[in-house]
């Protein structure tokens, strides 16, 4: 029964760290997009939302766009991006800058490191409070069990 207590929070821990080591790829495609210098004109063929939540929780609803762009050599590449503007429709022509190693991570959105550096380093800060208080649960456990003898005396 102890180990429900080391189990769930290092879960949680393992979790944290798959969703931080997420956020900070993104950002570096992204940042990597923008850099690079490369552009291409990309036709969006699908604008759809998904949603999630209901019931007891709030519905959140995220916006996705689906492109479609030839690279300078050619080849022809299609993507999904989320969080792009209301206001792109199917069949609009974007701007996207993509790098030239992997431009299947290319990006519609305008450039913009500043607000990519702040919505990053908060999602990192956010990750890190939460394994910190994970830790903290574990410690405070342990030291309950120990000077408890055990689970139950």
């Amino acid at each position: 029964m102890e180990a429900f207590f080391y189990v769930v929070p290092l879960l949680m821990i393992g979790g944290l760290s798959f969703a931080a080591y997420t956020v900070i790829r993104r950002a570096r495609d992204v940042s990597s997009a923008w850099n690079s210098g490369l552009t291409a004109e990309a036709r969006c063929l699908r604008a759809y939302t998904t949603a999630s939540g209901g019931g007891d929780t709030s519905v959140h609803t995220t916006l996705h766009h689906v492109y479609e762009f030839a690279t300078r050599e050619g080849r022809v590449v299609r993507f999904d991006e989320t969080g792009g503007p209301g206001t792109t429709i199917e069949g609009d022509i974007v701007t996207v800058r993509y790098a030239a190693d992997r431009p299947e991570r290319a990006t519609a959105k305008a450039p913009a490191p500043g607000k990519l550096a702040a919505g990053t380093g908060c999602l990192l800060v956010f990750f890190g409070v939460m394994i910190a208080c994970c830790l903290g649960f574990m410690l405070v456990v342990h030291v309950m069990f120990d000077e408890a003898g055990g689970f139950m005396p």
